[in-house]
């Protein structure tokens, strides 16, 4: 088996010491995904509010551009990027600003609720917000979609990975995906594991430097967003994301795949 590169790493998460200096020196956007109601009760100083809900309404490159523009976010902003979600939500916010051709963008290494656990500064006010100009530069080399798969999923250097909980991949995926559920990629208090401790966890699945790979999950790419930057996290160079993902792929008609022996469960995997 080809092991995973020691040598290249890319920035997918901001740690709490950096986004609190970065905060104070306001050199960063930092976008809550949560419910408006909940971001309005308490949130990250300075930061701006997107629910997730109102971002997939509608996720056309032209709007969404429009929307981070309106957050203040020019092609030069840093963006840090959280929720209370295990990083799932945050995931496909930051994955769509990349997608737009933004480059600085991360996801907090917690949940929100951790940070106020850790009795970090948070309040209730709304930051006044200037509008920005954002260029619209797609990124398609980070997006699949149902054909692409058709057509790549039967090549022997392509490794699709449903990252949905264990019995709902055991009763019906993707032909040729493997498991990788989404609840495996977090640390005990952070939302991704440490990069030696991810690294051991894709190799046991078979995960390859050289491969191309394309996570997907249940319906809008939360949890395959959040697989996404755990593969990037340990510097994987050709991940991509089937946003539409299994709910897409199923009112398709395409075909699916059961497992047969559903009691299997590979601990190697752990």
């Amino acid at each position: 088996m080809c092991r995973l590169s020691r040598e290249k790493t890319i920035k997918t998460t901001t740690d709490i010491d950096s986004l609190r200096s970065e905060i104070r020196d306001k050199s960063v956007r930092v976008i809550d995904v949560r419910r408006e109601e909940d971001y309005k009760q308490n949130h990250i100083p300075s930061s701006v509010n997107l629910p997730l809900a109102n971002l997939l309404s509608d996720d056309s490159p032209e709007r969404v551009q429009k929307l981070f523009q309106s957050l203040g976010i020019d092609d030069e902003t840093p963006v840090v990027v959280y929720d209370d979600t295990f990083g799932a939500l945050a995931s496909r916010v930051a994955w769509t600003l990349e997608y737009i051709g933004h480059s600085d963008v991360s996801l907090l290494e917690t949940t929100y609720s951790k940070w106020k656990s850790l009795g970090l500064e948070h309040e209730t006010k709304t930051p006044e917000i200037q509008t920005k100009t954002h260029s619209l530069n797609l990124n398609p080399e980070i997006l699949a979609t149902s054909d692409y798969l058709e057509q790549s999923k039967e090549k022997p250097n392509t490794l699709l990975i449903d990252n949905r909980e264990r019995l709902n991949y055991l009763e019906q995926h993707i032909p040729g995906a493997v498991n990788l559920p989404y609840r495996t990629l977090a640390s005990s208090d952070k939302i991704l594991r440490p990069k030696d401790d991810m690294k051991r966890l894709l190799e046991n699945r078979g995960v390859t430097n050289n491969a191309e790979i394309i996570t997907y999950c249940g319906s809008v790419g939360t949890l395959s967003g959040l697989a996404y930057y755990a593969l990037k996290s340990v510097g994987l160079p050709n991940v991509k994301l089937y946003v539409r993902s299994f709910k897409e792929w199923k009112n398709l008609k395409k075909p699916t795949q059961k497992q047969e022996d559903a009691s299997y469960w590979d601990l190697s995997a752990e």
